[in-house]
């Protein structure tokens, strides 16, 4: 198996490039199956340092804000490696953002340069909320930009073909970018360091302010080397990613985990099951990445159409709890049994734990795996954080390498997330066995108290899942004069399948305690997500509670 030589905490990302394009230079670093765009390591740098280059011209400075909105394009990828060669920090924008959200993003962030998509259907919807962010825009010169709301943004660059008043084109940043030597970007690559903060991501605001969360060099190289490591990846592996890069999923452990490892990174550029199963079966990937509802719409377009996945291997499932009955057919029905799950978050670069290739299917399907290397963890009593005893549950913590420098202008924040030991408080509730393999068994948020008694929604869904004809189930608790809270579950049917509220309920009876059992059951065809698929459990009680309200 061939890897590159990187070491964690010595290399930067511009290093990385350097490696690759010198030691696996004529091997395809980055395809695009649907787009028929193929580009190898050596190519890749080029086109990086033309990105970085252009940055310089437009005056961009050494841990200057630029952010980038846009899905899964090319252009991502070349300016997430493109600003970190010239030591800029990339601040990734959601994409579902719209006037308020963007506007809060670039005032917190300082941005001084935005890079929004075009050339696609959804360009438009995005420039629209951009004017009502800075109306100024159209009728400012490139590089002039003056909004009130927004004093740091000069530079808006624009992912298409078309002249858009106040932007530049992507091709103008690009000559622009021939005036500045390579000696120039040599000096600038040179002054950079591993602890550098390099990448701003906010977390997906399921609650609350979104908060800008500050990784270095060092924190998402380390992390991406540690699970390209669980996963045995190498030159030899193609990697589908069809996860939003703008989220750590995508960008760390898909985009990086492969060039730290020289595989290709296969993207797609919008997430739809068939453009995930074109892309396995025309690039023969070996791992495959995505959050259980992305596998779940997968498995429904392979019972309707056949395709050929047998050159799957691995992958990684996160970011949202991984159904047991889901993980089980990842493995049997499309032959990954090598498939992992990771878990961790923005705050932690973003991996904690991640099960082995090789682990059994138990371990697979009912923990989140062990601790990476060279990173700790323990589960402490959320109310006194003593450390607890194995198998009892408490709120998982972590410390190493890994964990962030902190929230940008958020000192009190930070301070609430990562103690004075250093140790990041995740919020989420896990049992630890005496071999250090971790299940999760909630938020602490999210706990259910229905008279008294502690109830943990994952235990619930677990259970429903069990149910032949349900496709997936979120189970939260909601306010109850009588108990205080009481169940309710969500539940979407599989196609073709009918379920009533009694069959439910039928179900559950004699198999869960009685103050499990769901009292409020609504059937829906959709949850609220963010744009990373993170169900939003909040606007879950909000409809519900709604629901209570008008009866």
């Amino acid at each position: 198996m061939n890897r590159p030589s990187i070491t964690t905490g010595k290399a930067t990302i511009g290093n990385i490039v350097d490696i690759l394009a010198e030691d696996f230079g004529d091997k395809v670093g980055m395809e695009y199956y649907d787009l028929g765009i193929r580009k190898t390591f050596k190519e890749l740098r080029v086109i990086f340092d033309d990105v970085a280059k252009g940055l310089m011209a437009l005056g961009v400075g050494r841990g200057e804000k630029v952010a980038i909105w846009a899905n899964n394009v090319p252009e991502w990828i070349y300016t997430h490696y493109g600003s970190a060669r010239m030591g800029a920090v990339l601040v990734t924008v959601n994409t579902n953002y719209r006037s308020s959200e963007l506007e809060y993003l670039l005032q917190q962030s300082d941005s001084t340069t935005l890079i929004l998509v075009g050339g696609v259907r959804e360009a438009d919807e995005y420039l629209k909320v951009l004017e009502k962010v800075c109306p100024a825009i159209a009728k400012s010169e490139p590089g002039k930009i003056s909004c009130p709301n927004l004093p740091f943004l000069k530079n808006i660059i624009y992912l298409g073909k078309e002249k858009m008043g106040g932007m530049y084109n992507w091709d103008d940043v690009l000559e622009m970018g021939k005036s500045v030597s390579d000696q120039d970007l040599k000096e600038r690559m040179d002054s950079l360091e591993p602890d550098d903060v390099i990448n701003m991501q906010y977390t997906s605001g399921t609650t609350g302010f979104p908060k800008g969360v500050m990784l270095t060099h060092t924190n998402v190289v380390g992390n991406a080397l540690s699970m390209a490591e669980r996963m045995d990846l190498s030159s030899a592996d193609t990697v589908c990613i069809p996860v939003p890069f703008f989220h750590c999923f995508g960008c760390v452990i898909g985009t990086l985990t492969c060039l730290v490892s020289a595989a290709t990174m296969a993207p797609v550029v919008s997430f739809t099951p068939d453009g995930v199963m074109r892309t396995v079966q025309g690039l023969k990937c070996t791992s495959l990445l995505g959050v259980p509802t992305m596998f779940i719409a997968e498995f429904e377009e392979m019972d309707n159409k056949s395709y050929d996945v047998s050159s799957l291997r691995t992958g990684v499932m996160a970011g949202a709890t991984c159904p047991i009955e889901l993980m089980k057919r990842v493995i049997a029905d499309m032959g990954a049994n090598e498939m992992t799950i990771v878990y961790g978050q923005t705050e932690s670069s973003p991996g904690i734990t991640q099960t082995l290739r090789d682990d059994s299917l138990e371990l697979k399907t009912s923990t989140v795996g062990k601790a990476l290397p060279n990173v700790e963890v323990k589960i402490v009593d959320p109310t006194s954080g003593l450390e607890v005893p194995p198998n009892v549950q408490g709120e998982l913590c972590s410390r190493g390498y890994h964990v962030m420098k902190g929230y940008y202008k958020m000192p009190e924040a930070t301070t609430k997330a990562v103690d004075a030991d250093n140790w990041l408080h995740t919020g989420d509730l896990a049992i630890m066995d005496e071999n250090g393999y971790c299940k999760i068994t909630g938020r602490i948020k999210d706990m259910i108290i229905r008279g008294g008694e502690n109830i943990y929604p994952r235990e619930i869904e677990e259970f429903l899942y069990t149910n032949p004809k349900v496709r997936d189930v979120q189970v939260v608790g909601i306010p109850s004069e009588k108990y205080g809270e009481e169940v309710a579950a969500f539940i979407m049917v599989k196609p073709r399948d009918e379920l009533t509220k009694e069959e439910v309920v039928a179900f559950c009876r004699d198999q869960i305690s009685f103050h499990k059992i769901p009292q409020h059951i609504y059937f829906v065809d959709q949850y609220p997500t963010t744009a990373s698929g993170k169900i939003q459990k909040y606007k879950l009680r909000e409809m519900a509670s709604e629901n209570l309200a008008g009866k």
